[in-house]
């Protein structure tokens, strides 16, 4: 009588920390790399630059049995480069905006200081609120 081979069963690890994916503007769209990670790789768009870090990861993790989905990741641009490459957002509007103060603002975007995370993410909320009320306008 034969006996039947034991079935093989893969449990994928799931990942307890994000992986940083440091994102830049470049003359052809963007481009994006892993922060401790050999990973790299760019896009025309942002929402395509994201599909492509996904699956560069997805790639880079194979081995050791990891599937990553887009809450592993943690997309970062750098203030000065999203300030200029989304020029249509006025810094001294969005520190109004957001109560803030326009010349501490205005540092950050220059790249003189550093916000801290709280301030990062003020700013950022500020930032999708801005883009929600543009999202609702219709024009007649």
């Amino acid at each position: 009588m034969k006996q039947a081979s034991p079935m093989k069963i893969e449990i994928m690890k799931s990942r307890k920390k994000k992986i940083k994916v440091i994102v830049e503007k470049t003359n052809t769209g963007f481009s994006a790399f892993g922060n401790d990670q050999s990973v790299f790789t760019s896009g025309g768009s942002i929402p395509e630059l994201m599909a492509n870090a996904l699956e560069a990861f997805n790639l880079f993790f194979e081995e050791e049995g990891e599937i990553l989905t887009m809450e592993d990741l943690k997309f970062e641009i750098d203030f000065q480069q999203f300030f200029q490459y989304y020029r249509v957002i006025n810094a001294k509007f969005l520190a109004k905006k957001i109560g803030m103060n326009p010349t501490l603002l205005s540092q950050y975007v220059q790249g003189r200081k550093k916000p801290s995370e709280n301030q990062t993410e003020k700013i950022l909320s500020g930032i999708h609120q801005i883009g929600k009320e543009l999202m609702e306008i219709q024009f007649k």
